[in-house]
């Protein structure tokens, strides 16, 4: 789809409004929800997800003129092509790596290996190749955010889930280093720390999810934190307080009540 020149404008509140924004894994859940957001407040969007489809689908029922790329996030070299793509549009304002994947994994089991390698890949190793060709335009403007994706579920780890949690744990860390590495340069790290939310995602979990919080509220409060530049925020927020008081359970007792805890079913 063709693009449209975008200008930066400038809400309410005076945080600086994303003129274009790159989002990855935009075809359904968080991804899609953030489009949506940013499409309202005008901003031109690069929608990259596998299913072109759902893509096209996506943009056609956003208002304006975006880009669409049909793209596995594990291909860096094709992710840098359509990232070079997008830059040629001008610069670019916000990078999120929404794409993710969550799939039970058991280490006893041979076959997860391969599940667990994708898991890495997608959810960390492509965060980190979804920034890559972003920053030195960034850095060079002096202005610019990168988003990453962590989880609730980095906080502490979870049966079943190692693959997951291990990965999101990551995201966290990497990104906060990111963060320091380009303290004073203008480009803001933005980490969003979901807890549950209504996506396809969690509709396949097999347990109880508190506070569930609707992917639609979950995309306007992270944009609004994107827009502050905020380092690290968990939504929702009664979540981080969940978060908080796990750091501080013995591993004893967590070890005990955590091992009776549902389990994501495994992917095989």
């Amino acid at each position: 789809m063709a693009a449209a020149d975008a200008a930066c404008a400038v809400p309410s509140g005076g945080a600086p409004r994303a003129g274009r924004v790159f989002i990855t894994g935009a075809s359904s859940g968080i991804g899609a929800a953030l489009a949506a957001v940013y499409a309202r407040r005008g901003a031109e969007l690069g929608l990259l997800g596998r299913r072109r489809p759902a893509l096209e689908a996506l943009a056609r029922s956003l208002p304006g003129n975006h880009r669409v790329y049909a793209v596995d996030v594990r291909y860096r070299a094709a992710l840098h092509a359509v990232a070079a793509d997008f830059l040629a549009g001008g610069p670019v304002d916000v990078v999120i790596a929404s794409a993710g994947i969550s799939v039970g994994t058991v280490t006893e089991e041979p076959e997860d290996f391969d599940v667990f390698e994708a898991i890495i890949d997608t959810n960390l190793n492509a965060t980190v190749a979804t920034f890559e060709p972003f920053m030195a335009a960034m850095k060079a403007r002096g202005a610019g955010r990168l988003v990453g994706i962590a989880s609730v579920a980095a906080v502490r780890g979870l049966p079943g889930a190692g693959a997951y949690c291990a990965s999101k744990a990551a995201v966290r860390n990497y990104c906060e280093s990111l963060r320091v590495e380009l303290h004073g340069s203008g480009v803001g790290v933005v980490t969003l720390a979901p807890g549950f939310i209504r996506t396809p995602m969690t509709a396949r979990n097999p347990y109880k999810m508190p506070f569930l919080m609707p992917v639609e509220r979950f995309a306007e409060l992270a944009v609004r934190a994107i827009d502050r530049n905020v380092p690290y925020i968990v939504l929702p927020w009664q979540m981080a307080w969940v978060a908080r008081l796990l750091r501080l359970v013995p591993n004893r007792l967590y070890d005990h009540y955590a091992a009776q805890r549902g389990r994501k079913p495994r992917q095989s």
